[in-house]
């Protein structure tokens, strides 16, 4: 291919994945899935090696991009099947995030594979929202070990009850499943006109030709980083179960356009839900290397050739069956983030910004009480650090997802909750040259008796500042004006209220310096 038969290529291959994007969003029931977009779209080749993906959440698609050829030689697939599977230690992040996985065979051939993983509010977990203070895998919902769901054409309906059976809302959960298969199926329909024009080994071909272009362009970024091993240190608050101050240490090793990048040092997992698989830990590496790759690198497996990555069996961020994980998806993978730049920052300080919020502030909460079963589950935005070329936004999403947050008419008008504050937490962004970007404030009055879980970070060690820059401040969580711990359960009654401040986000040089441009 030339070079604008290929950008035609892979920009119709991301198309695909896109147009998956809009299928479940507009068939989906949940808000999690329809409102807060809390999905992920990709397609990988006939062995598993990511091929493209859709501008969604980057801890889904870099984890899948880690662990999908491990799954895919795991199965036995025929055309018209379908998988379904959540489980960290085999290909999943989190219990709630539910991937469903579809082969596309053209001329009896295996080409390629359309998989989409969506955030279930609730999969079967004791507590509403399916994100508890946990110490097992067992005690954060229904554990979906691969399998067909769909297999030669026929949906598995007992399969299919028994996971919508165990959740609060069979109705809205049937939905949802509805709506990934829809996704897949139409991603199927698109890349088989794709192919079929081309013809199967043309594809291939094209494939090839992809990952080559993205790994040349992944080594001249790498390249452009000085050589040398950079080393990096940052903190978890705590686990939720009495641990604090769990490390992870990272080494970034830059050498003739490669890294490794190794967290030999991290602290061993831990009782709590701060856990998390390898896959997970990949997705926050690969995610800051992507972010020094030109913006027309193309999101395939040949643009992370060149990163290896190794942490310890049992540690932090490799952690065993059954360690609980809930949080390492959302939270430990920021902190992930956060250590790799702050390794990086070392070696290219004026294209590394200083740390972000550093947490998904999760709020899960519901009722299981008869005839007004409910529940529902958000991560609310912060500061994003700033950096040499300008100051953080406020009150984003940053680094590891990119959801929406959910408007104020769906929540008030689907939940008995009335949104009471709404709005940036001035003066929480680091000082500097530079300056953080501000947190939010969300206060919730709860208008009937709710369950309630907390998880969050930065309540105790705050998003560093870089090249000289101040810290971000921390965040914080009250009911009804007590601080709260940054990991908790607890009962509400109607008429409390709940207030979230978000984290701002670093700063970014010496205040006193030059402004620069």
């Amino acid at each position: 291919m030339d070079p604008i038969e290929l950008s035609i290529f892979s920009s119709r291959l991301a198309a695909v994945c896109t147009e998956m994007g809009a299928v479940l969003r507009n068939t989906a029931f949940s808000t999690n899935i329809r409102d807060r977009l809390d999905f992920s779209c990709a397609l990988f080749d006939a062995e598993g090696g990511l091929c493209a993906q859709a501008a969604h959440i980057p801890v889904h698609l870099g984890s899948m991009a880690y662990a999908m050829a491990e799954l895919v030689a795991r199965m036995t697939w025929h055309e018209g099947d379908m998988v379904i599977l959540n489980d960290p230690y085999l290909g999943g992040t989190h219990l709630p995030d539910v991937t469903v996985v579809a082969p596309l065979y053209v001329d009896g051939r295996l080409a390629a594979f359309l998989v989409n993983r969506a955030h279930h509010a609730d999969i079967g977990a004791r507590a509403p929202g399916s994100m508890p203070i946990s110490r097992w895998i067992h005690e954060e919902g229904q554990v979906i070990e691969p399998v067909h769901l769909i297999r030669r054409g026929t949906l598995d309906e007992p399969l299919l009850e028994s996971i919508t059976g165990n959740t609060r809302n069979p109705a809205d959960a049937r939905g949802d499943f509805y709506a990934q298969i829809s996704a897949n199926r139409a991603g199927l329909a698109r890349l088989a006109e794709l192919v079929a024009q081309s013809g199967i080994e043309d594809f291939r071909n094209g494939l090839a030709a992809l990952n080559d272009y993205g790994e040349r362009l992944a080594t001249g970024a790498l390249t452009g980083i000085p050589d040398g091993t950079y080393a990096f240190e940052d903190l978890m608050d705590d686990d939720g179960q009495g641990y604090e101050d769990v490390r992870i240490r990272v080494q970034v090793r830059v050498k003739n356009g490669t890294a490794q990048v190794d967290f030999a040092g991290t602290a061993k997992q831990v009782p709590g839900n701060i856990n998390c698989p390898l896959a997970v830990a990949a997705a926050g590496v690969l995610y800051v290397f992507r972010c020094l790759m030109p913006p027309q690198t193309p999101a395939c497996a040949g643009s992370f050739r060149p990163i290896r990555l190794s942490a310890p069996s049992g540690c932090l961020l490799n952690a065993r069956f059954p360690a609980a994980v809930a949080a390492g998806n959302v939270e430990t993978s920021t902190r992930v983030v956060d250590a790799v730049m702050g390794a990086l920052a070392q070696a290219i300080p004026e294209r590394i910004p200083a740390a972000s919020h550093g947490s998904m502030n999760n709020l899960a909460m519901g009722s299981a009480a008869v005839g007004a079963s409910w529940d529902y589950y958000e991560t609310v935005g912060g500061g994003m650090g700033a950096g040499a070329t300008g100051g953080g936004l406020s009150g984003v999403q940053t680094h590891m997802t990119n959801t929406l947050n959910t408007p104020i008419e769906v929540l008030e008008a689907r939940y008995p909750l009335r949104v009471v504050g709404y709005g940036l937490r001035g003066g929480s962004g680091g000082r500097g040259r530079r300056v953080g970007g501000d947190g939010l404030v969300r206060e919730l009055e709860f208008l009937a008796p709710a369950s309630v879980s907390l998880l969050t970070e930065r309540r105790r060690h705050a998003p560093w500042g870089a090249a000289g820059g101040g810290p971000g401040r921390e965040g914080r969580n009250l009911l009804n004006g007590r601080e709260l711990p940054g990991k908790i359960a607890f009962e509400v009654a109607k008429g409390d209220r709940l207030r979230i401040e978000t984290p701002g986000g670093g700063g970014w040089g010496k205040a006193d310096g030059p402004k620069g441009d």
